[in-house]
Parts: C-alpha cells; sequence; structure tokens
C-alpha cells in the first residue's frame, strides 16, 4: 500500500493555516481577518501591525477567494519548493508578504488588502522561469506580458476589489527571484 507523504512541506503548512484562518473568519465574522490576517494603516506602535505585515497572504474574505488561490498555489508550488528548496520558497512568501503589505498601506491605508494572489503570481512568474538554462526564456516574457499587461488593463478600467497592485508588486519578486536563482545557478 501506497503511503501519503508530505511532500511539499511549506506549500501545504501555508495552504493548511490560510484553511485554519479562513474557518476562524467564518466562526468569529471577520473579527480574526481583521485582527490578523489583513493589513491596513494603523499604529506603529501596536505590534499586530508588524504581524499583519506577512500574515495578510494568509487571510482570505470566503472559501472561493482561498479556492481560486490555493488551487494555482498547489499546482505550481510543490514543483518550485522540490526545484529551489523549502527555505527560498518561504523566503520568496515572506518578501511578497511584506513588500505587498508595504505598499498596500502607502498607496491605500484605509483599505483592507489579504489574500495570497501576491504570492500565487510570484509563483507564476518564477515558474516561468524555471528550467531554462540560459538566456532569457521567452515563456517567461510572454507571461510577464500577458500577466502584466492584464492586471494594469484591470486595474485601469475596472472597478472590483481585486489588488492589481499586490498581484503585479508579486509577479515582478517572483521574476527578480527567479532570473536572480537561474544566474546563480
Amino acid at each position: 500500500m501506497k503511503k501519503i507523504t508530505w511532500n511539499s512541506p511549506v506549500i501545504l503548512s501555508f495552504a493548511s493555516i490560510s484553511l485554519i484562518a479562513l474557518i476562524l473568519n467564518q466562526i468569529t465574522n471577520g473579527v480574526t481577518n481583521d485582527t490578523f490576517f489583513s493589513v491596513y494603516g494603523g499604529s506603529f506602535l501596536n505590534p499586530l501591525f508588524y504581524l499583519r505585515l506577512f500574515t495578510h497572504v494568509l487571510g482570505h474574505t470566503d472559501l472561493s477567494h482561498y479556492m481560486n488561490n490555493m488551487l494555482l498555489f498547489l499546482l505550481v508550488g510543490p514543483m518550485l519548493e522540490e526545484k529551489y528548496g523549502s527555505r527560498r520558497l518561504l523566503e520568496i512568501i515572506l518578501v511578497v508578504a511584506l513588500v505587498t503589505g508595504i505598499a498596500h498601506i502607502l498607496i491605500a491605508p484605509n483599505v483592507m488588502l489579504l489574500g495570497a494572489s501576491g504570492v500565487v503570481f510570484a509563483f507564476i512568474l518564477l515558474s516561468a522561469v524555471t528550467g531554462s538554462k540560459q538566456g532569457i526564456p521567452l515563456t517567461f516574457i510572454i507571461v510577464a506580458v500577458l500577466y502584466i499587461g492584464t492586471q494594469i488593463y484591470q486595474g485601469l478600467f475596472s472597478a472590483d476589489n481585486i489588488s492589481q497592485m499586490t498581484h503585479i508588486i508579486g509577479g515582478i519578486i517572483g521574476g527578480v527571484f527567479g532570473m536572480t536563482l537561474r544566474q546563480s545557478r
């Protein structure tokens, strides 16, 4: 009988913690997202302000939001964790969380931001670079142009609650990490 393995510790832990955060948010009628799993402007004296700079990527508004992020995250993440290692992938997640959190506070401090989409888009661009050993991969250029172009278009012409800025920043971070890691191999 085949044994089920915890094959991708960072990816599976992130998805599990995000699911727990979602359940807690539903049970507390939004209090846990407001307190722990979203980022917004606040007092620099509040220790939770600094925690939320990292934990906002774990929060999701509802099951649909969670599923949309986790399906891509669980599809792309394990391959990247196998390729780059758990520590490196955790670093990427933390950098995306911090940079998107700070950018959001600077641009829209009175609006809450939560969700893993910045991390997901970092992984998408990172995966577009993965596998090529020299030069700039054409897949990376196509994915970057399509992805960033779509996000800019949606940011300019769409009135939804999706933070295209977070997607763009996450994608750029993933691309930069990918190109940097590729060159160091």
